[in-house]
């Protein structure tokens, strides 16, 4: 009864459940108002989208640089409390995941297929350099920003883990705070479970391809269970027992991964494309971020990639930047900052260059391509039957998109917990618990949503929820990152 008093908790919950119980009664009806919201929202909200995402990598750069950037989260003698590989690898790991795997081959390839628009650059550099585009600076720069104005709060101002108290010096409303944290909490849990869905499909695809069957959404639903029972028990034994241990485990074996293919593959090409579109892609990003004239792919491009990435990216930035605030204590905000949009973005840029420009060489070799690599749930798997020892690639894939797909999970329900735990740092265990159960009640919601239509898949539900669920969260962060200049500036004052 005590938890059902704690309007965050019950109020959350509620309308999680809402949303469970009429996906499961009202599949169809569902699919069909989101799909009409999530075209309003394209067509009224969509440049927002890419023009914030500009504006925070600007803004973290120019803090960064900045005198702001000495600014300690913690007492000014303090070290890290993690080291750099610790520290890199559980911001990876929950910022990214299993996405990285999801993407690898197909994404590259889509770009190589049909380039987003007219460019000098051959097509395979292109290819690249949008790739990097979208999984670079600006997602850092979203998971960036929350991480510094809620590791500001939490570590120099010494106030409870919840976003209000962020914005609570310029915001008296106790009603609208609680709103603030009400929107944060959904907003993490749609993103949370848009992931989970995305990856228990192509861990079925894996399993498919591996074992040449024909497992449904059964076995997806049931992979689901197994994943967040892992993941809770993980949350169980807290960041240092549970999160940090399977975080490294999850880059070593990813990084052995990459190596694997690297070696095997045409290393001087891999590397002359990773140099040639890395360069690229800095001297494009400003008119790339604003699609501006000749950088422009056009309305159906856009909505299809860059929207539905951009809300993506923002759907997590609440649990990974404060998940990243968490576990950067120690750190300047110009380590902070630097460390988070410098290392993922150089670490993500070399994976799609290895895995793309292999795949690149494959399709070449081939002589025709008839989207051998077009399902985004089954395009690694096909890539590795060209490989030595494909069946252990393919394990260890599965293994590894279990292994992420955890840590985005554990880290999640833990930031959840702190947010309904009256801002605790290490929240009760039965918020982990409760936070675990509704996480994968509304998981199997979606994944149903995205099997209301034969015509659809989960990848096409959520991208029309996310980019109406994650609005409001960004308007919110635009009023957030001015309230945090005004604070510092006051401050030094």
């Amino acid at each position: 009864m005590k938890h059902l008093k704690n309007p965050l908790l019950s109020i959350s919950i509620g309308i999680i459940l809402a949303f469970t119980l009429v996906v499961f009664f009202a599949t169809e009806a569902t699919y069909e108002s989101i799909e009409s919201a999530s075209i309003w929202v394209r067509n009224y909200f969509g440049f927002f989208y890419l023009y914030l995402g500009l504006g925070c990598v600007l803004f973290l750069l120019a803090i960064a640089f900045s005198p702001f950037g000495k600014i300690k989260l913690g007492k000014k003698n303090s070290t890290p409390e993690h080291s750099l590989w610790a520290w890199t690898s559980m911001l990876y790991s929950a910022g990214m995941g299993s996405g990285i795997l999801l993407r690898a081959v197909q994404e590259p390839v889509f770009m190589q297929q049909h380039p987003p628009f007219k460019s000098d650059l051959a097509p395979e550099i292109l290819a690249l350099e949008f790739t990097f585009y979208q999984w670079g600076f600006t997602a850092w720069a979203f998971y960036g920003l929350f991480a510094m104005v809620v590791g500001y709060a939490l570590f120099v101002k010494k106030k409870k883990v919840r976003v209000s108290a962020t914005i609570e010096d310029t915001i008296s409303n106790s009603v609208a705070r609680k709103g603030i944290d009400i929107m944060t909490i959904i907003t993490t849990i749609f993103g949370l479970i848009a992931a989970i869905s995305l990856g228990t499909t192509q861990i079925n695809g894996g399993l498919n391809h591996v074992f040449d069957s024909h497992l449904g959404i059964t076995t997806t639903l049931l992979l689901a269970v197994l994943i967040s029972a892992i993941a809770f028990y993980s949350a169980w034994q807290g960041v240092n027992k549970g999160i940090k241990i399977i975080s490294k485990v999850n880059i070593l074996i990813t990084t052995l991964l990459l190596v694997f293919i690297f070696l095997m593959s045409d290393i001087s090409g891999i590397l002359v494309a990773f140099g040639t579109a890395t360069l690229n892609y800095l001297i494009d990003f400003i008119p790339m971020s604003l699609a501006y004239g000749n950088y422009d792919p056009g309305m159906t491009f856009l909505t299809d990639w860059t929207f539905y990435y951009w809300a993506f990216w923002l759907a997590w930035a609440p649990f990974t930047g404060i998940f990243i605030a968490r576990i950067s204590k120690g750190r300047t905000l110009r380590q902070l900052l630097l460390g988070v949009l410098i290392i993922p973005s150089i670490g993500t840029f070399f994976w799609f260059s290895v895995f793309g420009t292999s795949a690149f060489e494959l399709i070449e070799s081939w002589g025709t391509y008839n989207n051998e690599f077009g399902n985004v749930f089954s395009s690694i798997f096909i890539f590795f039957k060209n490989y030595p020892m494909a069946t252990l690639l393919n394990f260890t894939t599965i293994f590894l998109l279990i292994s992420f797909l955890v840590t985005s999970i554990d880290s999640a329900v833990f930031v959840l917990s702190m947010f309904t735990d009256h801002g605790k740092k290490n929240p009760s265990r039965k918020h982990r618990l409760i936070w675990s159960v509704f996480i994968l009640m509304a998981t199997m919601a979606l994944i149903l949503l995205g099997n209301a239509k034969p015509d659809i898949d989960v990848l096409t539900a959520i991208q029309k929820l996310l980019i109406i669920t994650s609005l409001p969260f960004a308007i919110f962060m635009v009023y957030m990152a001015g309230a945090f200049v005004w604070e510092i500036s006051n401050k030094k004052k």
